[in-house]
């Protein structure tokens, strides 16, 4: 495979509410339109002033749309929130799907997440619908996620499953003052009427004993129906990162079988099938300086050979690796990156789009997007 396009798809424009550009989507339209949705801040680390965005590329990534924020911050049980991802989803003709994640705000001043306890602001999530290709949106509809009733960040898109049903995916933190251990756990929901109802869920992953986190689950649907999850995987005890892990699912994510090691170092993007059978794993490699790569498989995921890597992007960018004592060292060290979270989709031709969100500092990042060819 090799790099045959790339450039940027919004331009992070310093000193505004569009300085930090993040937390990116990609889906590609039946009628071959690029729709990417992403988190605008001032900064990378606050809260306050983040929107979520749309913009789209008619050209195949020459030219996008001016970005806009189709969706007006609510309150939630009287708290006022902010929107802090959009998480997009094609399903057929015209029509997108937008899985929101919302984020409490009642007091700006507060850190995303409190060192202290380990506890999250209040996140729920929301469906919202356009009918024309990501020009106008419903009114965001929030969801129902019992027995899930702790903070739910979303950790990708919605999937649309070989059986016709959709798989909300997301994972569980705990309330922000919540002093109890944190348990964590990547789970899915599923829903035959476009979320009103979540009958059935599946935990993709979770350690009872709180060691190993498989944080950032990116299960991707295959050309078979089968799925195929990763995970960027942290152990808390010795406070390092291990290689992806993975593991599949062949009854539409209800069960899973176990866990093993890919072998590949770093924060994988959704799996995707290419058209001549195979499977391509983007990821960010953070064992030296942040690079974007991309492995393929040709064993269902479970070996990803050392001589299919390709570089995708480097930045010049030093290691933003530091050596940690504690899951505060961890998301803290996150909180300085400035290339990172890349997602994937596959062109109607068979090549592969990748997006995500890279620049100088942690607070300047603009949303970058490579094309590879087969």
């Amino acid at each position: 495979m090799r790099v045959i396009d790339q450039g940027i798809a919004v331009k992070a424009k310093e000193g505004t509410d569009r300085s930090s550009c993040a937390f990116s989507s990609v889906a590609v339209l039946p009628g071959g339109r690029w729709l990417c949705g992403f988190r605008a801040a001032p900064l990378k680390g606050e809260n306050a002033g983040q929107h979520t965005m749309i913009t789209w590329s008619d050209d195949e990534g020459k030219t996008w749309c001016e970005p806009f924020a189709p969706w007006t911050p609510r309150e939630i049980d009287g708290k006022p929130g902010l929107f802090r991802a959009a998480m997009l989803t094609t399903l057929g003709g015209t029509r997108v799907l937008s899985t929101i994640y919302w984020v409490d705000n009642s007091d700006p001043s507060l850190p995303f997440f409190n060192e202290e306890t380990e506890g999250l602001l209040d996140s729920y999530l929301y469906f919202s619908f356009s009918e024309d290709n990501g020009e106008t949106w419903s009114e965001p509809r929030l969801l129902d996620t019992t027995p899930y009733n702790v903070p739910t960040p979303t950790t990708g898109p919605t999937l649309v499953l070989a059986n016709g049903e959709w798989a909300l995916q997301f994972e569980t933190n705990k309330h922000y003052y919540d002093t109890t251990p944190w348990q964590h756990a990547s789970v899915l929901m599923f829903t035959c009427d476009e979320g009103r109802t979540f009958p059935e869920s599946a935990v993709t992953a979770s350690d009872p004993n709180r060691r190993f986190f498989w944080w950032d689950q990116r299960p991707g649907v295959l050309a078979d129906g089968s799925l195929l999850d990763l995970f960027w995987t942290y152990d808390n005890v010795e406070a390092v990162y291990l290689n992806i892990q993975a593991r599949a699912s062949r009854d539409n994510g209800r069960t899973w079988s176990a866990l093993w090691d890919t072998g590949v170092p770093g924060q994988p993007a959704m799996p995707v099938s290419l058209l001549d059978g195979r499977i391509a794993m983007v990821y960010m490699d953070r064992t030296g300086a942040p690079t974007v790569k991309l492995r393929v498989s040709t064993d269902g995921g479970r070996t990803w050979p050392d001589d299919t890597e390709l570089t995708l992007f480097q930045p010049p960018t030093p290691t933003q690796t530091v050596s940690k004592g504690s899951m505060q060292d961890a998301w803290s060290e996150m909180g300085k990156f400035s290339t990172g979270l890349p997602c994937t989709a596959l062109l109607p031709n068979g090549d592969l789009l990748v997006l995500f969100y890279s620049g100088p500092h942690k607070d300047l990042t603009d949303i970058r997007w490579v094309r590879v060819s087969r």
